[in-house]
């Protein structure tokens, strides 16, 4: 009896080592765990993680877009300002071959004065407009400063209105003939010269006709070319000289960022950024011109600046122009 229980206990526990262990076969074989929908992948992106990557970029483009554009418009800046200066040679140029005359600061065409004198535009006619660059090339009435810059890209910024080839032109007071602003020329003088000679305060000889004419302030504060942006009319770049206000024709230009490129008597070139916001933001409307546009004061009014910084922007171009102020208290140099 003690054998035979002996026995069935041992072939017991030979059964009970053969049993699974059902504990580690539920572990390792979980249905959870090896089921191909739910594999962990250790190497993708959760969606937090995706968010930030996306946020970042667009953090990054936030960033680099406006310095993009900024160094693009100082580029052109660049390009703008080294037309202004070749500009401004050939214009000096032209003078010391012309006993010291100016070229006349009127854009296009030929005006006759007193049955006498013959003045020509100191931009030719092929400027106005053209229908393409070949097309301007053609043209032979370029203009009396062409003999001294065969280049017309020079003659436009590249950032200029479109359909425009002439974006530059002389301040009025740089010898404009088709315009006499009031309180700057000697009266009937025209009888006796191609244009109305400049009135004299103290040194400052306000309208400009001679090279000689540029003694208070000298010609590095005496502006002559001034980016527009777009084809001059016949008052070209109108500045008053009695009235403390923009003419509607002649808004300031806001050009290559918040200010404006021009040039100085002396050769040299400047940018100005606009101090005032009001500069900046004056209402502007555009106006249709042969196929495309050109812009002026909202309404075709002129505009008195309003702020200290707006007033500020208007008599800095005025004192360029005209040597000084002609609508306050300042004294004559």
């Amino acid at each position: 009896m003690a054998l035979s229980s002996g026995r069935s206990m041992g072939k017991n526990r030979r059964r009970e080592d053969r049993k699974p262990d059902l504990r580690r076969s539920r572990g390792c074989c979980s249905p959870i765990l090896h089921a191909p929908s739910s594999t962990i992948n250790s190497s993708g992106f959760t969606l937090i993680e995706l968010l930030v990557v996306i946020a970042v970029i667009a953090l990054l483009l936030a960033v680099l877009v406006p310095l993009l554009h900024s160094a693009r418009e100082r580029a052109h800046r660049v390009v703008c300002t080294n037309n202004l200066r070749q500009l401004t040679t050939a214009w000096i140029t032209y003078a010391d071959e012309h006993d010291g005359k100016l070229v006349s600061g009127s854009a296009f065409g030929t005006t006759v004065r007193n049955n006498r004198w013959k003045v020509q535009g100191w931009i030719g006619d092929a400027f106005w407009f053209p229908r393409s660059r070949t097309a301007l090339l053609k043209k032979t009435d370029k203009g009396p400063l062409w003999p001294y810059l065969r280049n017309v890209d020079v003659y436009r910024c590249p950032r200029g209105r479109e359909g425009h080839a002439v974006t530059y032109t002389p301040v009025v007071a740089a010898n404009n003939h088709h315009v006499t602003v009031e309180g700057t020329c000697v009266p009937e003088s025209g009888e006796r010269e191609v244009t109305e000679v400049g009135t004299r305060v103290g040194s400052t000889a306000l309208k400009l006709t001679r090279l000689t004419d540029i003694l208070s302030p000298g010609p590095a504060a005496r502006a002559v070319f001034i980016d527009m942006g777009q084809t001059p009319t016949s008052l070209d770049f109108y500045v008053y000289y009695r009235y403390a206000r923009w003419m509607s024709f002649s808004g300031p230009p806001v050009r290559h960022g918040e200010g404006t490129t021009l040039s100085m008597a002396d050769g040299h070139t400047e940018y100005w950024r606009w101090k005032g916001r009001e500069t900046v933001d004056m209402p502007r409307e555009l106006l249709a011109t042969h196929n495309t546009y050109a812009e002026l004061l909202a309404d075709g009014l002129d505009y008195g600046p309003q702020t200290e910084d707006g007033l500020f922007d208007l008599e800095r171009l005025q004192r360029a122009t005209w040597g000084r102020l002609g609508h306050s208290n300042e004294e004559g140099p």
